[in-house]
C-alpha cells in the first residue's frame, strides 16, 4: 500500500508558509511509508526529538482497483471512500531540509504521521470539489477548507500520479492542506470534520 501526499495544493497555505511558487507548475507529490498510519481514533504520541510537529488536515480518498495512466475524466471510477487525515510535518526539520535542498522523507514519514479518519463511501459525496472540512482542537475550530480551492483537483492529481506509478486497491492519496496549520502539543483533542461528520477524533499524548 502506498500513502500519496500532495503538498502545496491550496495558495493561501503556501503563502503562510512563505513560499514563492504559489501555484506549483505541476502536483508537488511525496510519499510516507505504511508504518505512519495512525487509525482507529488511536492517540498520537509526541515525538520528543523532533521540535515543533504541526498538524495539516487533508481530504484523503482510498483507491478501490487497480490503475496506470488514467485520464482525469475516469479517475472517479478508481475511488470507492474519503475521509479526512493529518499529515503531521516536523517543521523544524523541514525548514531545515529546504534550506540545505535535502528531500522530506524524515519531516513527513516518521512512525504515526499520517493520522486517518473513519471512512465515507464515496456515494455519500456528490461532488470531491465541493466538499467543505475542519479541524477542532479542544473545541475550537483551528483549520478550515473547502476542495474547491484546490490547486489541482483530485481527478488531476489522480491523473498526474498514474502517469509516473501504478494505483493500486487499497492506495491513500493525502490531496493537501488548506490555510491555517499549527503545531500540537500534549493534551490537546483533535476533532475533524467532513461535511459535517465527525470522522477524526483522537487526542496528543
Amino acid at each position: 500500500m502506498k500513502i500519496i501526499c500532495v503538498g502545496m495544493n491550496y495558495c493561501q497555505h503556501n503563502k503562510e508558509l512563505g513560499e514563492t511558487l504559489l501555484k506549483p507548475e505541476n502536483p508537488v507529490i511525496f510519499m510516507k511509508p505504511d508504518s505512519s498510519i495512525l487509525r482507529n481514533r488511536r492517540p498520537f504520541f509526541l515525538p520528543d526529538h523532533l521540535g515543533r510537529v504541526d498538524y495539516e488536515t487533508e481530504l484523503v480518498v482510498r483507491i478501490s482497483r487497480l490503475g496506470k495512466s488514467i485520464a482525469a475524466r475516469f479517475a472517479d471510477r478508481y475511488i470507492d471512500a474519503v475521509t479526512l487525515g493529518i499529515d503531521f510535518t516536523a517543521r523544524d526539520m523541514q525548514n531545515d531540509f529546504r534550506k540545505k535542498g535535502l528531500p522530506w522523507e524524515l519531516c513527513k514519514g516518521f512512525d504515526q504521521s499520517a493520522v486517518i479518519g473513519d471512512w465515507i463511501p464515496k456515494e455519500r459525496i456528490a461532488n470531491l470539489q465541493d466538499v467543505h472540512f475542519r479541524l477542532d482542537i479542544d473545541g475550537n475550530t483551528v483549520q478550515e477548507g473547502h476542495t474547491a480551492q484546490m490547486i489541482y483537483p483530485v481527478a488531476r492529481i489522480i491523473e498526474y500520479v498514474s502517469s509516473f506509478c501504478t494505483l493500486k486497491t487499497g492506495d491513500l492519496i493525502f490531496t493537501g492542506t488548506p490555510v491555517g496549520v499549527g503545531p500540537v502539543s500534549v493534551g490537546q483533542h483533535l476533532q475533524g470534520f467532513l461535511e459535517g461528520d465527525n470522522v477524526l477524533d483522537f487526542h496528543i499524548r
